[in-house]
């Protein structure tokens, strides 16, 4: 059985919901009638050009109830989100993955750093206006035995194409 509090907050309470997000996150938790012990994932949904561009879904599990609950929250590139880790333990490495690949802020977490890319990188690589080829690429130098950061450089020489079916052995000059 799954149910979804996406159907309990339309968009117009988006903006209460993430504002007492730790709360009801607690409620569900601690409530004997719920008892959703385990939050089993959390994960975050790009949709560029809307006012809330991050779509944040927590995939809550009751082992009591044999229930599962999903709790969807929105919030773009300024608002931070409350963090639930003192909540859910588990939340503690998601909620850095969603920052390290997103960029979505969470206050009050514990160790919010990067966690897959380096320390060094500028943005977030999940976000659907992240160039394809990045920002810089990493090379390292033999003779100085050290690791530069260049700007990545897309040329690409003069290329004749034929545009015939390669496929086509009947008319090889078509």
């Amino acid at each position: 059985m799954t149910s979804s509090l996406t159907n309990i907050a339309s968009p117009l309470k988006q903006k209460s919901l993430r504002l007492q997000l730790p709360t009801v996150m607690a409620e569900f938790k601690d409530n004997w009638s719920k008892q959703f012990s385990l939050c089993m994932d959390a994960t975050t949904i790009d949709k560029p050009g809307k006012v809330y561009r991050f779509t944040i879904v927590y995939l809550l599990l009751s082992v009591v109830h044999n229930t599962r609950m999903t709790v969807v929250t929105k919030t773009n590139e300024v608002l931070p989100i409350t963090s639930l880790s003192s909540t859910f333990a588990s939340l503690n490495w998601a909620e850095r993955e969603i920052w390290d690949m997103f960029g979505i802020m969470f206050i009050s977490h514990p160790d919010l750093r990067r966690i897959l890319t380096d320390y060094g990188f500028k943005s977030h690589p999940l976000r659907k206006d992240f160039p394809l080829t990045g920002f810089y690429e990493v090379n390292y130098n033999e003779s100085l035995k050290s690791i530069s950061y260049d700007k990545v450089e897309l040329t690409q020489e003069f290329r004749t194409f034929r545009f015939a079916n390669p496929w086509n052995t009947r008319n090889p000059s078509a």
